[in-house]
């Protein structure tokens, strides 16, 4: 798996011309937000993107490049925030709803065609309830990893979270930290690589 950072208007030409005409079942395209007390009152530092099928991660530092990440074009006009806002090409998330709620108040993103996985993962349960489970008991319980491959994820979440969580005596504010470190790249990567896995397991039980 490849890991590239998107901090260039070049860059961010080349991403969004990769991210064009993917196929839109199963989805193409599954994200994360990062950020500082992510949510309309903070801010956001990076936005990953795993793009199928080609296994690769694009970090995009909103950070850096602000605006320009969201409207610079391609090279036929597309921009990130048209495809963003586009219902025809699907965009999975887990718990999209800070992510939604920091990309419209800070930068006018109104997204749309979004699949949550969390929310898929509700629907799936037998006897039904509505309580909502976090991204680790989704992956540790349905991603189908081996014991060395849940280990390994572990570990790296971890070492992430050792970098930014108040709990560990750290900040958030590590991702805004240029260059970004690379526990923090691969805490990023982490959070994406294994929503396909999940979304193709709770859409089958669907």
């Amino acid at each position: 798996m490849a890991v590239s950072i998107i901090d260039s208007s070049a860059s961010v030409t080349s991403l969004v011309g990769n991210l064009e005409d993917r196929p839109t079942n199963p989805p193409s395209l599954y994200l994360d937000v990062e950020g500082t007390a992510l949510s309309r009152h903070g801010s956001i530092s990076i936005i990953q993107i795993f793009l199928l099928p080609a296994n690769h991660v694009y970090l995009i530092d909103v950070f850096v490049l602000q605006q320009a990440a969201f409207d610079t074009t391609s090279r036929s006009g597309t921009t990130l925030r048209s495809v963003l806002e586009s219902a025809l090409i699907p965009k999975v998330f887990f718990d999209v709803r800070n992510d939604s709620d920091a990309l419209y108040a800070l930068f006018n993103i109104k997204l749309r065609g979004v699949h949550d996985i969390q929310l898929l993962e509700v629907a799936t349960r037998s006897p039904p309830n509505d309580r909502l489970f976090g991204l680790q008991r989704c992956i540790i319980n349905d991603a189908q990893l081996s014991a060395q491959a849940q280990k390994r994820w572990e570990a790296t979440k971890e070492r992430g979270k050792a970098l930014f969580s108040p709990e560990c005596g750290a900040s958030y504010e590590v991702f805004k930290i240029r260059p970004i470190p690379d526990n923090i790249i691969n805490y990023c990567a982490g959070d994406v690589v294994h929503l396909p896995s999940l979304w193709k397991m709770y859409s089958q039980k669907i």
